[in-house]
């Protein structure tokens, strides 16, 4: 036939592999990066969730019969229970916006004839990240700090009883049988706090974020003006030998944060999960030191002894010449160990990052020698 040719010619090709712009076109194209203001849709903290246990099956009602044996007695089976709602902490998660605002368990089924018991409801699990804490009433329940831990948060209801049950020698037909309980019904405030192996305390514009981009892959805002990052972020400092430290970059604080100043008491509680702090101070300030003494005292307050956990002090923007100047005058005021480089240039950042692996691995040698396992990532 002289036409399938034809036809094969007018198609268009797949795709072109001389034009290069149709080459171009193919390439995969790079996730676009998110803002921080667009990030704070997608990162959450806190989540308040409504949770009911599944119901139980009703009892079955039935009489077995069969041909020469009519009057075979009662056969209802019971009903299976409902399921339960668990919480389980999971180390993909990172953030609790992908947690509904109401969760309920399967429903158990319904007992039937020959005394066959209903099905059990299915359990429902609601993933969650690790380090969150689950209150009722203000009150503390459950705090979910291993991966693979679960909570409970609602009991399916038992299963009703077929008429079955309640055959005997008084009642030997009985008929009569009981519904299925209700689930369990809470509401349960969820709080999310960062766990982190080491957390970057400073006030706004110290150049935390820029530090922790130097760092490690995260990608924090980084601008000139103060309250840049609205959100923690955690970055993760790999080494050589395939360890992996959780570096959280903590919001800027100000004065009065412990009582809920600025940003406040919603970015002092991630502080909490971190095991060593490094405290990032702006070099280029009229004396550095007392960011410290006031970075410390907003710690204090907030928890007794949260000041007083394994740190380091990172003068930071040491490419200025002001800071050269007060770097040898913070180091008389300051007892701890301060670590003089610059975010911006990468100066001195090796410096940090050995120092960083010797706090790290103090930390996993005191989990291990009390018997608990040290946070992977």
């Amino acid at each position: 036939c002289s036409w399938k040719p034809a036809l094969l010619l007018l198609s268009p090709p797949a795709f072109s592999t001389t034009c290069a712009r149709c080459a171009k076109d193919r390439r995969l194209r790079r996730k676009r990066a998110i803002s921080e203001r667009q990030l704070t849709r997608y990162f959450v903290d806190q989540r308040k969730v409504r949770v009911v246990g599944g119901q139980g099956g009703g009892g079955g009602h039935s009489f077995y019969s069969e041909p020469r044996k009519v009057f075979g007695g009662p056969d209802g089976g019971n009903g299976g229970d409902g399921g339960h709602v668990i919480l389980k902490a999971d180390q993909q998660m990172k953030s609790l916006s992908s947690v509904f605002p109401f969760y309920q368990g399967f429903h158990g089924e319904r007992g039937g004839s020959k005394n066959c018991y209903g099905a059990n409801g299915a359990h429902m699990y609601v993933k969650v990240p690790v380090g969150t804490l689950v209150k009722e009433d203000g009150r503390v329940v459950a705090d979910l700090t291993q991966h693979g831990e679960e909570y409970i948060a609602a009991y399916g209801g038992a299963g009703g009883k077929g008429n079955r049950f309640f055959l005997s020698n008084e009642n030997r037909a009985p008929k009569f049988f009981t519904p299925g309980e209700p689930g369990q019904e809470r509401v349960l405030q969820l709080e999310l706090k960062t766990t982190a192996h080491a957390g970057l305390v400073g006030f706004p514009n110290a150049g935390k974020s820029s530090l922790l981009r130097a760092i490690s892959r995260a990608k924090p805002a980084v601008a000139a003006y103060p309250f840049t990052t609205l959100n923690p972020h955690v970055g993760i400092v790999h080494y050589q030998d395939y360890e992996q430290v959780a570096v959280a970059d903590i919001p800027g604080l100000i004065k009065g944060a412990h009582q809920n100043r600025g940003l406040g008491m919603a970015f002092l509680k991630h502080i909490e999960r971190c095991r060593f702090l490094l405290y990032v101070v702006d070099l280029s300030v009229p004396q550095p030191w007392i960011q410290l003494q006031d970075l410390k005292y907003e710690l204090e307050a907030y928890e007794k002894g949260l000041s007083e956990r394994p740190c380091a002090v990172i003068g930071n923007k040491i490419d200025l010449a002001q800071s050269r100047i007060n770097l040898p005058l913070l180091r008389e005021q300051v007892a701890e160990r301060v670590i003089a480089l610059s975010a911006l240039t990468g100066d001195n950042l090796e410096e940090l990052l050995l120092h960083l692996r010797e706090l790290y691995d103090t930390y996993v040698k005191t989990e291990q020698s009390g018997g608990q396992s040290p946070v992977k990532w």
